[in-house]
């Protein structure tokens, strides 16, 4: 008798358990959980399936939830893929990113490659021996992503480390355009940058005049760094401060501090690379709750909103020709989106 009292205790003991824990974490998360755990002890090994990777190009020539205070990303370690070399954390994806680190030392170069619903396959460099973690945007919004980490073998052939794939469902469409990520990083080193943005915002009654006031700041701050687009490398990665301390940079400079003040304020941006005509170039798309998303990005000439690219109006004076030119959407096509 005191034998079937005492199971029965047991048994009580540890479905309350089990359903607290359930409860915590969610039913589904519990299972990825003890899942996770057990997969990571087979995870150890290097796969040696060859791929080639050419070196990227560098770019050089529904209403959002507001915010209330700056998003950061954050590798919480709820759904990650590991081992010996790399880590993989996507535990995030519903606020539109995942993160990646590769923690072993290596001499070789090092890549990640993001690959969304529409097939488009995003390249990235990684730092070897990396203590920190770096943010990649789920920019194909919601559907099947693969992530993949990659260390070089010898020229363009690349050996997969890593490789993870999940389904995304963003509660919020926005979301990979509010953070920050490595092309758009104003969590390192932007300090400045982002003090800056609040005090021009500060100033501003809508959305329209902060986007106006980032954009004229960038345009009559910075000038055209020639020397620097001649010499820049692929990998080349702008650093918010410094570009802002200098007062010059090449056009990945000019996009990336544009968008970084602005996302840093709660304004929705896209940083896009594609093509200017024949030039590999960079622009940003903003959302206002007044237009919704204003494509190619904008410039207000006192009048009408016009395409907006700041490097490409800073250089020409914004000059009557140049304006023109950039207020023609034709004119640009979208590769990547950032």
């Amino acid at each position: 008798m005191k034998s079937n009292r005492k199971k029965k205790v047991l048994f009580l003991l540890i479905g309350t358990i089990i359903f607290s824990i359930s409860i915590y974490f969610g039913q589904s998360e519990l299972v990825r959980f003890i899942s996770r755990d057990f997969n990571n002890d087979f995870e150890w090994e290097t796969e040696f399936a060859e791929v080639e990777i050419e070196d990227e190009m560098l770019a050089l020539a529904e209403t959002p939830i507001s915010p209330m205070y700056t998003m950061m990303p954050e590798a919480s370690g709820k759904l990650e893929k590991k081992n010996k070399k790399a880590q993989i954390d996507y535990s995030n994806t519903v606020d539109g990113y995942v993160m990646v680190k590769f923690v072993a030392d290596s001499t070789k170069k090092i890549k990640a490659q993001v690959k969304g619903p529409s097939e488009n396959t995003y390249t990235y460099n990684l730092t070897a021996g990396a203590s920190s973690w770096t943010t990649f945007p789920l920019s194909d919004e919601n559907g099947e992503y693969k992530v993949t980490v990659f260390e070089n073998v010898n020229e363009n052939k690349y050996a997969t480390v890593l490789s993870v794939k999940f389904s995304v469902s963003m509660e919020d469409p926005f979301a990979p355009f509010l953070r920050p990520n490595q092309y758009v990083n104003y969590e390192v080193d932007a300090k400045n940058t982002v003090a800056k943005a609040a005090e021009l915002f500060a100033e501003q009654n809508t959305t329209l005049d902060k986007i106006r006031a980032a954009y004229e700041f960038v345009v009559t701050t910075l000038t055209y760094d020639t020397e620097k687009a001649a010499t820049v490398q692929s990998g080349y990665l702008p650093v918010l401060d410094k570009v802002l301390s200098e007062k010059k940079g090449i056009c990945f400079d000019y996009a990336a501090m544009l968008a970084g003040m602005l996302r840093s304020q709660g304004i929705p941006c896209k940083l896009i690379v594609g093509y200017a005509g024949s030039v590999y170039h960079s622009w940003i798309n903003v959302y206002t709750e007044e237009s919704g998303w204003i494509n190619s990005a904008i410039y207000f000439d006192g009048y009408s909103w016009k395409l907006m690219d700041p490097t490409f109006a800073s250089s020409g004076n914004q000059s009557a020709p140049i304006m023109k030119y950039i207020g023609d959407s034709k004119n640009y096509k979208a590769m990547f989106i950032y």
